[in-house]
């Protein structure tokens, strides 16, 4: 059996499981580059990719090898409901194998090969075992059924305090693309489903950051950012 061996490692602003959004591109914000390793870093190899608007990642859910379960608790089912591993997207699978769909932005070979992708749902240091061109014609169906996670997720608003609006200031141009990245990972409110304290604090890490923030009724509230 052939053994698989990564294309390279991705860099996302996700250093930990917690807060990365469940599915691909639910956050444009979330910028991922990869830098493909050699032999594969020729630039033949991704001669035409720049032709194409989106790919398909195949990556390793290298955190959670060899841990795998016939049935899981899908988020979106409230974290109490069971269906087979098969029937879900859970990390917990049998060849720890995922699929990834994100927008390609560039396409660098002057130094090897690096791409610059968003809407990424990887944690970093993800590795990428293939790459492959969405194709909208083949891949497309608007009539498709999906199942228990059929329509897209309920989002909260978001609202920042003003000592986080003072932090992001001082990042000069950094802070409104991080402004957008926190808001669109908050309003896909990350808590496990069990959580309804609406005075627990969470922290979730993006990039070097920790980003601070709880939930009640009214949506979620970024509260402060500091060094991680």
């Amino acid at each position: 059996m052939h053994t698989l061996a990564p294309l390279g490692h991705i860099a996302t602003p996700f250093p930990d499981k917690f807060g990365i959004p469940r599915q691909p591109r639910l956050a444009p914000h979330a910028r991922g580059v990869l830098k493909l390793l050699p032999p594969y870093d020729r630039p033949e190899a991704v001669r035409g990719l720049e032709d194409f608007s989106h790919l398909w990642l195949t990556f390793v859910f290298h955190e959670t090898g060899g841990q795998w379960q016939p049935t899981v608790r899908p988020p979106r089912l409230g974290g109490n409901t069971r269906v087979g591993v098969f029937a879900s997207r859970s990390p917990f699978r049998p060849n720890s194998l995922g699929l990834s769909l994100v927008e390609l932005i560039d396409v660098d070979t002057r130094s090897g090969v690096t791409l610059t992708l968003a809407g990424v749902d990887l944690v970093d240091g993800t590795p990428i075992v293939d790459i492959k061109p969405y194709i909208p014609f083949a891949e497309s169906v608007p009539s498709a059924c999906g199942g228990f996670v059929d329509g897209t997720p309920a989002t909260l608003l978001v609202r920042f305090s003003p000592k986080i609006d003072t932090q992001l200031a001082a990042l000069g141009a950094r802070a409104e693309p991080l402004r957008a990245l926190i808001t669109e990972v908050l309003a896909q409110d990350p808590r496990p489903a069990y959580a309804d304290d609406p005075t627990r604090v969470y922290g979730v890490r993006l990039y070097e950051f920790d980003i601070k923030w709880r939930c009640d009724e009214a949506g979620a509230h970024a509260l402060s950012l500091d060094p991680a």
